[in-house]
């Protein structure tokens, strides 16, 4: 078998196809996620410990860096020790884990739905019903 035609027949299966579609969901959906925290989430956090902006926290190195100096600024005067950012990442993670383990929840809930609800009785054949009939019959003897 020629490797092109073996490569053709690996992309067109649908497990491959399933995750490009998977990728590509979950790009948009990392888009909307981060849109939540950076937009939504994270300045009602600075606003609730004090109107602060977590990636501009750092830690001068450097006798050069003045108080209240941007972030931008120190890293071009000196050496920092910058932890706002990485603050900022670990929620960052933490919201999209939560949105995550929200969604995987509710479509396992859903599929578990879908399999408790029962399947109809299937209709007995004509010997089952004729059987059904001299069974009724015997019994009113």
């Amino acid at each position: 078998m020629g490797f092109i035609k073996e490569f053709k027949e690996f992309a067109m299966k649908g497990n491959v196809m399933d995750m490009a579609v998977g990728v590509i969901i979950g790009g948009a959906f990392g888009k909307i996620v981060s849109s939540l925290v950076d937009d939504v989430i994270m300045p009602l956090v600075g606003k609730l410990v004090g109107n602060v902006d977590f990636t501009n926290l750092y830690i001068p190195l450097s006798d050069a860096i003045k108080d209240g100096m941007s972030l931008e600024k120190a890293k071009e005067v000196g050496a920092v020790f910058a932890y706002g950012q990485f603050i900022q990442n670990v929620i960052d993670f933490l919201i999209i884990a939560l949105c995550i383990f929200i969604v995987i929840k509710l479509m396992n809930k859903i599929i578990k739905k879908k399999e408790e609800e029962p399947a109809p009785e299937p209709e007995p054949s004509n010997e089952e019903k004729l059987l059904g009939e001299i069974r009724d019959l015997l019994k009113n003897k």
